[in-house]
């Protein structure tokens, strides 16, 4: 059955997309929860719209993420945490930790989503951290992680 999406849909499409998918999948999911239309020819045309539309706003935002990417690079974000003599600390530092310091040390707002770090940080010394700020645009973070003073 052919569909136009009314919104991205996760391993599907996204918006305005005109695309082919099983009949059950469409009339039991996608169409009853709003997330697709049956595809005529009057919609067509929307979908069209709707495809420059999301064009737009992507090329928008891709820039913004470009220059939030420029503003990141070369920067070392410093994270204070207890440690052992050893340098291990005593727990790990966060997502949030990361964003909160982000944002005090070099003036930028990131969401915790963006954050890509998957391992959390147990030792003391510098650190990578991968942030997707766009499906096109990632940039890794320099953290440095050092003990804090008791």
């Amino acid at each position: 059955m052919k569909i136009v999406l009314r919104s991205d849909v996760e391993k599907v499409g996204h918006r305005g997309d005109i695309i082919d998918v099983a009949d059950g999948y469409a009339r039991n999911y996608l169409i009853p929860r709003g997330f697709a239309i049956p595809a005529t020819r009057g919609i067509t045309a929307q979908a069209a719209a709707m495809r420059a539309s999301r064009d737009r706003i992507d090329a928008k935002n891709r820039e913004a993420a470009q220059v939030v990417a420029t503003s990141l690079r070369g920067v070392t974000v410093t994270i204070s945490a207890r440690a052992g003599s050893e340098g291990k600390l005593f727990g790990s530092v966060t997502t949030p930790e990361i964003v909160d310091a982000i944002k005090e040390q070099a003036n930028v707002e990131i969401d915790r989503r963006q954050v890509e770090h998957h391992e959390p940080i147990k030792s003391v010394g510098p650190h990578s951290v991968p942030v997707k700020l766009h499906a096109d645009v990632r940039v890794d973070v320099a953290i440095d992680v050092v003990a804090a003073a008791e």
